[in-house]
């Protein structure tokens, strides 16, 4: 990735203060960075709260846009997430307007942090996807008592977030990757983020690649966490799992993290914005100039990042100039500015705590940017789901609905509610509501089922009947592309 070089020859950062305590702690951090000799310049830009009030709906200005389009660098400050106006909040618009596809979340425990983990040596990063699946935010309600999320997962969502993984794991001299996916469950969604881990692992020989069921992983984190090493999965998974391994080492106030795509990258604390504390000095700044270490070894700046990453750890390994989050009762808190100065006047000290890495550069993964990355040599339609909505109980529904196929090249399978099968007719006890999902399949064994066939079953439904929404059955290369509802055979 390219970065922006001012003719001083220092590279160009675009800042973003944030809301609540954001400022302060972006002060300490641009602070700290200017005394360690971080060969840095930065334009300060909006986003957050002042935009959304300015009526801009999206939350981040387009003079921040065009700053991020330039530098390609972000450094972030906890943004303020509007309730009752606005859209989306600023930091999703952020991560998918540029396409940052990658969520690095490291959890690594930290000296004079008190936690039920302290002395097991932790040092977990959490590769998420930050793009897809659930947070496409694609939702519908077809009846007003029911509502869908697509969950949205693509080969090269899965291939760019996997290789990710698998480089940074060798950018930190990390030795095993796993996979955390609910694939047990959601063959094709989950499945498919589980099938191309397992395609690509190879390609990583120096890497130990396993398989979890995230259950499991959440399972194992809380009885036996120091077994991760880095831990790649879907956007939700990690989502939940990220803030799981960072209450192990402490909280969401020594939290890092990136947001890495194939153009710009944007680093920032995870907390929120603390508008209860906000102006007061009583702000931790730790987890955004942690988020700056990241950012400069991104630059290829690691003598400094080390540097600064040294002080923090033996500042806090210290335990004397500390703020009042993480000051042991009977020691005075340190405002946020002091905590600052003490991290400054500590450089070039070491950490006896530290566990030290040799950070190598990150090789970003290279991904066709082709639409198409999945090519088949054969497809057939062989059936089709109609959504219907209706007030009608299984047995009353099922045989008009095979009424109005008769006479159609296609045949009613199955009707199922909430995932069940409800007819043909169960001895289950499935509280129906009034969306059905019906399932037709082709009448002559092996026959395809052509758009035509389709829209005239569409006609014949709608005659006392309200459908919803559709999805076309698929094969490809002979293997079904969906699944099968309970009891259905």
């Amino acid at each position: 990735m390219k970065s922006y070089t001012t003719e001083s020859g220092k590279k160009l950062i675009t800042v973003i203060p944030g809301d609540g305590i954001g400022p302060e702690c972006m002060d300490s951090a641009l602070k700290i960075l200017s005394a360690a000799g971080a060969p840095l310049e930065w334009e300060e830009c909006l986003a957050g709260a002042k935009v959304f009030k300015a009526g801009n709906a999206t939350g981040v200005a387009e003079e921040t846009i065009e700053s991020i389009k330039k530098t390609r660098v972000v450094l972030k400050a906890p943004l303020e997430t509007p309730v009752g106006y606005g859209e989306k909040s600023a930091n999703v618009t952020l991560r998918k307007l540029f396409e940052t596809f990658g969520n690095i979340r490291p959890a690594r425990e930290l000296p004079g942090i008190d936690t039920p983990y302290r002395g097991r040596g932790l040092d977990i990063l959490v590769v998420r996807e930050n793009i897809e699946d659930l947070y496409a935010g694609i939702e519908y309600m077809p009846t007003p008592g029911v509502a869908q999320g697509i969950k949205l997962i693509t080969r090269k969502g899965c291939e760019k977030i996997v290789r990710l993984a698998f480089e940074l794991a060798r950018a930190e001299g990390r030795k095993m990757v796993h996979c955390a996916t609910k694939a047990n469950i959601m063959k094709l969604t989950e499945g498919l983020f589980k099938r191309t881990f397992e395609d690509i692992a190879p390609e990583y020989p120096d890497i130990t690649a396993k398989h979890i069921i995230v259950d499991n992983c959440a399972h194992m984190l809380a009885k036996a966490p120091e077994m991760f090493d880095v831990i790649v999965t879907t956007n939700m998974n990690g989502d939940i799992l990220s803030d799981l391994t960072s209450g192990l080492v402490g909280g969401l106030g020594f939290a890092p993290s990136a947001n890495l795509g194939s153009e710009i990258a944007i680093f920032e604390a995870v907390h929120g914005s603390a508008p209860d504390i906000a102006g007061q000095g009583k702000a931790n700044p730790t987890a955004l100039i942690l988020s700056t270490v990241m950012m400069l070894r991104h630059l290829g700046e690691f003598e400094i990042a080390a540097k600064i990453e040294n002080a923090v750890v033996y500042t806090l390994e210290a335990g004397v100039t500390l703020t009042g989050d993480i000051a042991p009762k009977g020691l005075k808190p340190a405002s946020t500015s002091e905590f600052t100065d003490a991290i400054i006047a500590n450089f070039g000290k070491s950490a006896t705590q530290l566990k030290q890495r040799e950070h190598k550069p990150l090789q970003m993964p290279q991904v066709s940017t082709d639409a198409v990355l999945v090519k088949t040599k054969e497809r057939k339609v062989v059936g089709v789901d109609i959504h219907v909505e209706s007030a009608e109980t299984p047995d009353v529904l099922g045989p008009q609905i095979e009424e109005r196929a008769k006479g159609t090249p296609l045949k009613l399978k199955i009707i199922s509610n909430r995932g069940a099968r409800v007819f043909p007719l169960t001895d289950g006890f499935t509280d129906c509501v009034d969306e059905w999902r019906c399932r037709f399949v082709a009448r002559e064994d092996g026959a395809e089922v052509h758009d035509e066939d389709i829209l005239t079953l569409l006609q014949r439904i709608a005659v006392g009947h309200r459908w919803v929404n559709i999805e076309k059955l698929n094969e490809f290369d002979g293997e079904p592309a969906y699944t099968k509802s309970q009891g259905e055979e």
